[in-house]
This record gives C-alpha cells, sequence and structure tokens, in this order.
C-alpha cells in the first residue's frame, strides 16, 4: 500500500488515468508509418480483440529480435557516447488494455529488455501520448513496476489535438539534442516509430488498432 504524500494523489488519480488515456487516443489520428529504419513487426491476424497470452507471446516474439540487437549494441557504444532507448507506455512499457488496476502492470517482455538495458548504462526516455495531468501517476507507475525513468514527455494541453507522430517525433529530437544516441525505439503504433531519430525501430503488435 502506498503511503507518505503520494497516497492523496495517487487515490485521486488512479480512477482517471484509464480514462484519460482513452480520451487521448480518441483525439490523436492514426498516421501511417513513414520511417526509413528497419522495423520489426509480429502480425497476427484477428477479427476480433486478442486475448492475453496471445498478446504476451506476440510480444516477447519482438523482444526476442530486440535483445540480441541491443546487447551488440550496448557492448559496442564508443567511449562517452551516451546511449538511450524511447519507449512508448500505453501497450508497450505498461499492460493497458490488460491491466485493469492501478498501478497497471509493466508489459513483462519490454520490461526485462528495458532492465537490461538500464543495467548496462542505457537511459530510459519515455514518450507518450498521455496528457500531463496524470505526469506524476504515469512517472510513479513506471518506477514502481522496476523502470528507470530518465526522462518522460507527456502532452500539454496545447499539444492534445496535435498530430501525434510529429509530436513524438519531436521529443526524440530533444531527446537527441540532450546528447543521447537512441539506439532504439520501442512502440505499438505507427505513430510512435515513424519520423526517424532512433537507429532501429521495434514494432510491437496493435492488431490493426485494437489496443491503444
Amino acid at each position: 500500500m502506498t503511503t507518505g504524500p503520494w497516497a492523496g494523489r495517487i487515490a485521486a488519480t488512479a480512477a482517471t488515468v484509464t480514462a484519460l488515456t482513452a480520451l487521448t487516443a480518441l483525439a490523436a489520428p492514426a498516421q501511417a508509418a513513414t520511417a526509413s529504419e528497419t522495423t520489426v513487426t509480429t502480425v497476427t491476424a484477428a477479427t476480433t480483440k486478442v486475448d492475453y497470452a496471445t498478446w504476451q507471446k506476440d510480444c516477447q516474439a519482438v523482444m526476442d529480435q530486440a535483445l540480441p540487437y541491443l546487447k551488440e549494441r550496448i557492448a559496442a557504444a564508443r567511449p562517452g557516447e551516451k546511449q538511450a532507448i524511447v519507449f512508448d507506455i500505453d501497450n508497450t512499457a505498461l499492460e493497458t488494455d490488460f491491466g485493469f488496476s492501478y498501478p497497471q502492470p509493466a508489459n513483462k517482455p519490454v520490461l526485462n529488455v528495458a532492465q537490461y538495458a538500464q543495467e548496462h548504462g542505457v537511459s530510459l526516455f519515455f514518450v507518450t501520448a498521455r496528457p500531463g495531468i496524470i505526469y506524476l501517476p504515469t512517472e510513479y507507475n513506471l518506477e514502481h513496476d522496476g523502470y528507470t525513468v530518465s526522462g518522460l514527455y507527456v502532452r500539454g494541453l496545447f499539444d492534445l489535438f496535435k498530430d501525434v507522430a510529429a509530436y513524438k517525433t519531436a521529443q526524440r529530437v530533444d531527446i537527441e539534442n540532450k546528447g543521447y544516441d537512441i539506439i532504439a525505439n520501442i512502440g505499438n503504433s505507427a505513430t510512435d516509430l515513424s519520423g526517424g531519430h532512433a537507429d532501429k525501430t521495434f514494432k510491437l503488435p496493435d492488431y490493426n488498432g485494437q489496443l491503444s
């Protein structure tokens, strides 16, 4: 049970996290992928909402390809190079459509890769279309689940109805401007991955938009 100064704020916002995330998704039109980077994709045919076991299996298949790449890339880091990975949050870092509680559970295949990276000196950045009003509960949720958050980017009031792909690309540019080499960008939507500014992209399944 969470106690101390977090308790009141978390209790007050927990019930709104899922609803606000859904509203954010409605405000964000889907964009076609235009990235030139290599994207690893697992596709599962589905006409109804995918079950949890299938989703986890498909996520694991993508992370099974991401981890060897990251091990090699981390081992080859240049002296003084600041390596970073950028993650989407909903149905990427967290089990948003399956974790009906707060804090939401981590997406375990992604968490395992993230923890390997952070244990080897890679900084983790999270770029989400979630609104800024739930910045603190989101940050707490990520850290509670085992992610080390080097930076969390959320949308401000005037960003809510802007193009999501362009917004997320701009945040990656900002991370690069801080001196980081983004060695991987991991998300489940084309809007998470298009626009460049990452050495390689890895796409988790969204089953033709069934998952946010």
